[in-house]
């Protein structure tokens, strides 16, 4: 083999690398080093790819932060009812410590006038420790190094898929920017979905104290109040989401029932004392938990309830101050109560039965 050749050769497959080195900086699927270019969309799907680069190269003044329910919101609802300019930062477990990762991100990079936080109870009790790298997250798109960015440039997914998809959807698609990270339009919202999606435990587990969780309780809520204390120029919006009836019924038997409770309580009496936030609660909207055509499984709802949420927000329905949390509480309570005694006995023959639940 000549030097000629070998030298061809090195030549060759040193300008290949750098042709897709250079095709993925240009067009940035992932948005590590630039907003889209001219004439092409934000075009996100990919949150655990794409929400850490657009939360540090997009343009934005606030902030929406949420686990998977929080996906379906329409970005402009936000922007016209509040006057501002969002993107979302999604985590679909919705733990605190990660959520506050993307925060943190968003402040760095942007003064922001609102943040719309959507508190998922399970939040309050998840490790607070972040974990992106524990489930497989793409590392070398969270961190600043862009040496190890190779496993971008060089990435046969993003060269032929990725960059191919951004582009197809931008000029030939029906793509709306406002949708992003929207999964709906590809679900069913019926009773049929919940009850076949719903395994029931056959026993009803002791009901643990109220204080079972008080050390992750705490934790959590001191990972997202130092955001809240650090930033008194952004407004909080936090609401906790509606979960359907049959939430309540696996948090029964679960014996959660009193801790989730509890920890609701402990944690709207933390956040009610901060100015910046206003507190939302829609757990007890019983129009909605009860109507299991709202919802997908037992905590996924419509986009029509991410709407309704949108709407209490911009209206101030469903607002928790500390004249009327107790009794938001009292009520969230009656109505659990109810729902495990009388609401769910239509559905007992219905419901597939934990077979191996011991």
């Amino acid at each position: 083999m000549s030097n000629k050749f070998i030298k061809n050769f090195f030549l060759m497959s040193g300008s290949l690398l750098l042709l897709c080195t250079l095709a993925v900086v240009v067009f940035d699927p992932f948005f590590q080093y630039h907003k889209p270019l001219p004439g092409l969309k934000a075009v996100l799907t990919d949150k655990e790819y794409q929400c850490v680069g657009s939360l540090k190269t997009f343009d934005y003044d606030s902030v929406i932060a949420g686990s998977s329910v929080a996906e379906n919101y329409y970005n402009d609802w936000f922007n016209q009812g509040f006057d501002c300019q969002v993107i979302k930062a999604i985590r679909s477990y919705g733990a605190t410590a990660d959520l506050c990762y993307f925060l943190d991100i968003a402040f760095e990079h942007q003064d922001l006038k609102y943040v719309f936080y959507n508190l998922d109870p399970s939040a309050l009790v998840a490790d607070p420790e972040t974990t992106y790298a524990l489930t497989g997250c793409p590392m070398y798109l969270y961190d600043d190094n862009y040496f190890n960015d190779i496993e971008y440039w060089l990435n046969k997914g993003v060269l032929f898929e990725k960059i191919p998809y951004l582009i197809a959807n931008s000029l030939m698609g029906d793509y709306d920017e406002n949708n992003s990270y929207n999964w709906a339009q590809w679900k069913e919202f019926n009773s049929d979905m919940v009850l076949g999606l719903y395994i029931r435990k056959p026993s009803v587990a002791e009901m643990k104290p109220e204080n079972y969780y008080e050390e992750l309780l705490g934790a959590n809520l001191n990972l997202l109040t130092s955001r809240i204390a650090a930033h008194p120029e952004t407004k909080f919006y936090i609401f906790i989401p509606p979960y359907s009836m049959m939430w309540w019924d696996n948090i029964y038997r679960e014996g959660d029932t009193n801790a989730y409770l509890y920890n609701m309580q402990k944690a709207m009496e933390t956040l009610l004392n901060y100015e910046n936030v206003q507190l939302y609660y829609f757990q007890n909207d019983r129009e909605v938990i009860t109507n299991l055509e709202n919802y997908m499984d037992i905590l996924h709802f419509s986009p029509q309830i991410n709407h309704e949420i949108c709407d209490g927000l911009i209206q101030g329905t469903h607002l928790v101050t500390k004249d009327n949390y107790l009794e938001n509480l009292e009520d969230m309570r009656l109505l659990a109560d109810e729902i495990v005694r009388e609401l769910i006995k239509p559905y007992e023959d219905i419901i597939k039965v934990d077979l191996y639940d011991h």
